[in-house]
């Protein structure tokens, strides 16, 4: 689609106050979409992702709400609505990875990390079933662990590989809508979630691993969604692994 197609739309980024999520919105916002920051805790974070995409020449509100309940999820969808008319596009970058072994995870542990991962991407992926124009992509998250199987991330990987199941069915429930839904599976990138954490040794062991010696950054895997959520309409019901050849 050509600039002035993607000034009409309206893109609604979750977890949009750092690491993929801004990048994401910050890509969207040079396409010329209109760009709904949602942020669920750090207000400032959030304004200074609308900030830079304002002060690029691009429209943006930031909204806050807790994505695992029904009730914000619904508002953030109406608060989108009101602000811009409507909805076109929808990332779903909100997550959270917490590390250890199966065996020794604590079960509140896991249980945050599916109230995020999985039903948050429950709500969002009915908000934006119900709501999304004619035209429009919904683009959730997963992640390449569910291939690379690395020890310590059980936990994390079956959330996301719950949300793989979720939109690969939607994408086939939506038949008829003109409506694609695809999920992104980064491998690692230089994101404050993925280093949280680790030593230097760890991250450059980890980056000399991949075909391309390097971590990925946010901005390529914003590039991928920019792709889905503009040109890519004949790519539906995928998993696409944006991770530079490393699974």
């Amino acid at each position: 689609m050509a600039h002035n197609d993607q000034a009409r739309r309206v893109a609604l980024v979750t977890g949009a106050s750092g690491g993929i999520g801004r990048a994401t919105a910050e890509r969207l916002g040079r396409d010329g979409m209109a760009v709904v920051v949602h942020y669920a805790g750090n207000q400032q974070r959030a304004e200074e992702t609308v900030k830079a995409i304002v002060e690029a020449g691009g429209q943006a509100s930031a909204v806050a709400a807790d994505i695992g309940d029904p009730d914000q999820a619904a508002a953030l969808f109406a608060e989108a609505e009101a602000l811009r008319g409507g909805v076109d596009v929808v990332v779903n970058t909100a997550g959270i990875m917490i590390l250890g072994p199966l065996a020794e995870m604590d079960v509140d542990d896991f249980d945050r990390m599916h109230r995020t991962n999985v039903r948050g991407a429950f709500l969002v992926s009915q908000q934006a079933a119900r709501r999304l124009r004619p035209g429009g992509a919904l683009i959730n998250f997963s992640t390449s662990v569910t291939r690379l199987q690395q020890p310590g991330y059980a936990a994390y990987a079956a959330t996301k590989g719950a949300v793989e199941a979720m939109t690969l069915i939607l994408a086939r429930e939506l038949r008829g809508r003109d409506v694609t839904v695809n999920a992104v599976a980064p491998g690692p990138t230089a994101t404050p979630l993925f280093l949280q954490g680790k030593s230097e040794q760890l991250i450059d062991q980890i980056a000399s691993q991949g075909p391309m010696g390097r971590l990925g950054e946010p901005g390529d895997i914003a590039e991928v969604v920019a792709f889905l959520a503009g040109p890519g309409r004949w790519v539906n019901g995928q998993v696409l692994y944006a991770n530079g050849g490393a699974a």
